[in-house]
């Protein structure tokens, strides 16, 4: 299963890990990411409202560190989403590529105990 972490580059801290498909979803060149993956409560919402016209509406996230600068709009979390799209309801949602994170994959083994 293949695992995926989420890095806020200049202070080194982890935003999400978690595996990749229900719990991390890419989509759109972003990645959806279920609360239970999230491990910082540092995305706060700044109540700047957006509009897509298929993912409907959402709020923009600053990510809050402490004892560093705001990143503004660094996320977006949809509070009134498409219900066709699932995987967007109610998920901090991050650019996959944006200079300030580090997104990395690695495979996790699970070995099996066989008796015989």
């Amino acid at each position: 299963m293949k695992q995926i972490s989420i890095v806020h580059r200049p202070t080194g801290t982890l935003l999400a890990e978690g595996p990749l498909g229900w719990a991390i979803t890419p989509f759109e060149g972003n990645l959806y990411i279920r609360r239970k993956y999230l491990r910082t409560e540092a995305f706060k919402p700044n109540f700047i409202p957006g509009l897509c016209p298929y993912k409907f509406l959402y709020v923009w996230l600053d990510l809050r560190l402490p004892d560093t600068p705001s990143v503004k709009n660094l996320g977006w979390l949809y509070w009134l989403p498409n219900p066709l799209l699932p995987f967007i309801w109610f998920r901090v949602a991050v650019p996959r590529h944006h200079a300030e994170l580090e997104v990395t994959r690695s495979e996790e083994h699970t070995s099996e105990l066989q008796s015989h």
